[in-house]
């Protein structure tokens, strides 16, 4: 019996990828999350095989989830099941330790068998989105100006930017403009709605 975590702020689709999935009769859904902060408490208390995590959730995002998960209980895999399936974030899920990567709209049948190649030690990854990631290449921005643009998108001043990451204005200025240049975009709301959508941020 494959015991699975599934992790998703939406409670609908928390609760049909539960039901769908618990009508398999090789899988167990033993805990369900809705924050991505809840996923490693969740887990050390229901000792899943496999936990589903959603990417964009509340409190931390999935990626981050499956970094923690990872390191507090490296035994159990990690499926990444998404709405928003951008090769950027399929690099970073796999770097965070995911085995697995697939869309939301995956027919029932398919993401039951992904959760049950994962729990084997395989490795599961939507074809489209493996192919748009190898012709993508990796994010151009540094750490420090895929930083700089996150806390650009809460829509700060520079003076606002750099009292949050201990930097001056100038080194701000300059990590911005530095990701303008290499997103293509117009201005700084601009490149970071570019690096988002490419799964940078």
């Amino acid at each position: 019996m494959i015991r699975l975590l599934i992790a998703d702020d939406q409670a609908l689709v928390r609760g049909a990828l539960s039901a769908l999935l618990a009508l398999e009769t090789d899988i167990d859904v033993v805990a369900e999350v809705g924050r991505g902060d809840e996923v490693v408490a969740a887990a050390q208390t229901s000792h899943p095989d496999v936990a589903l995590l959603d990417i964009e959730m509340p409190g931390i995002d999935g990626i981050a989830a499956a970094t923690q998960l990872r390191a507090v209980m490296p035994g159990c895999r990690v499926l990444i099941v998404t709405t928003f399936g951008r090769p950027g974030y399929l690099k970073r899920a796999m770097q965070a330790g995911a085995s697995g990567f697939v869309v939301k709209d995956t027919p029932a049948a398919q993401l039951a068998d992904a959760v049950r190649r994962v729990a084997q030690g395989l490795r599961v990854v939507d074809p489209v989105l493996a192919a748009e990631s190898l012709a993508q290449g990796d994010s151009p921005l540094t750490e420090r100006e895929t930083d700089v643009l996150e806390a650009a998108r809460a829509g700060g001043s520079i003076a606002d930017i750099a009292r949050i990451l201990h930097l001056s204005e100038g080194t701000v200025r300059n990590h911005l403009s530095s990701a303008i240049g290499k997103t293509g975009g117009r201005n700084r709301a601009d490149a970071a709605r570019i690096a988002e959508g490419n799964g940078w941020l």
